[in-house]
């Protein structure tokens, strides 16, 4: 049996059926792995199941490399460096099928809770300093035909733009770096900052590190309407966080609602100190099904390059 480390405690279920196929190394650990302990898993591990954080840069493919695939569980890969595996032999894949729903269902969720200020509404009522109902009491967005701009049109972004046009009536702009045709009434518009103009709610959907890590910068940011709303759903790395901190605190835009963080699992004090903003411990994908089926779909790459078959999700670039 070939030897595979899961870096991360996964499902039950999908732990069950690695062990089945696979001599299975599980790190006790929460943390992700470190360069130099990711050097030392593809020293010694035929195939390994990473998670968010492991720290598959250039650098840890430089030594003795026995491991064949990185089946990556998350669509998010920006902590593997892609060309460096390749370059040493090791086929990468991800599970971008398997989370869509789920991102998308979280970026509403940060919709709806930032504009209609619900974590602000929830720490009065649980500090038992709600004083009743009132007519003019926390008043927020409405959601229902604001116009949304979501940046990087993908399959989550898609997804996001589907459940605001036909959910809640919401005119759908978007951007993204090349053209990009899709099947319902949505508008391509030329630029970033064009869209982050126009748009009342913004919802960032782009992938994490590359070209996209600043992509939201102050300029950006500078550019949204001072009612706008701002979402992120993507990496913590393509928004200038303090950028992102000093357009809230100076009321420069309304609100936002965050999922994802510049430097996870650590959050700022500055941005936990503000009112408008509704964060998140990255619960994108945290349902059990979800999980369970990106494990399979993990563990259905590792399993294809076990028998020399073509990764079903295996990366190009």
């Amino acid at each position: 049996m070939k030897k595979l480390l899961i870096t991360r405690a996964l499902p039950e279920a999908i732990l069950a059926a690695a062990r089945a196929r696979f001599d299975v190394t599980l790190r006790p650990q929460t943390a992700g792995l470190t360069v130099a302990e990711a050097a030392a898993a593809l020293r010694d591990y035929d195939a390994i199941l990473p998670t968010l954080g492991d720290g598959f840069a250039a650098a840890a493919f430089t030594g003795e490399i026995r491991c064949g695939v990185l089946a990556n569980f998350g669509v998010g890969y920006n902590h593997i460096d892609v060309a460096a595996a390749r370059a040493a032999g090791v086929a990468v894949s991800n599970t971008p099928d398997a989370v869509t729903d789920a991102t998308a269902d979280i970026g509403m969720t940060l919709i709806l809770s930032a504009c209609r200020r619900a974590g602000e509404g929830e720490r009065l009522v649980r500090a038992g300093k709600w004083t009743g109902w009132q007519p003019t009491q926390m008043l927020g967005t409405h959601v229902t035909g604001k116009t949304v701009g979501i940046v990087g049109m993908g399959r989550i972004g898609q997804a996001v733009a589907r459940r605001c046009l036909y959910g809640f009536n919401m005119p759908v702009l978007y951007f993204n770096r090349s053209p990009k045709m899709v099947d319902m009434p949505a508008r391509q518009v030329d630029s970033l900052h064009d869209l982050m103009g126009r748009a009342d709610i913004i919802v960032v959907t782009v992938p994490g590190g590359g070209s996209n890590t600043g992509l939201i910068d102050a300029a950006a940011l500078a550019a949204m309407k001072p009612t706008g709303i701002f979402v992120n759903i993507a990496r913590g790395d393509v928004v200038d966080e303090d950028a992102l901190i000093a357009a809230l605190q100076k009321r420069q835009i309304a609100g936002a609602g965050l999922d994802v963080f510049a430097k996870e699992p650590i959050v700022p004090d500055t941005l936990r100190a503000l009112e408008n903003v509704v964060i998140l411990p990255h619960l994108g994908t945290a349902a059990l099904e979800v999980r369970e089926a990106m494990g399979q779909m993990a563990l259905d790459n590792i399993i294809a390059w076990d028998e020399g078959r073509a990764l079903p999700q295996g990366l190009t670039s």
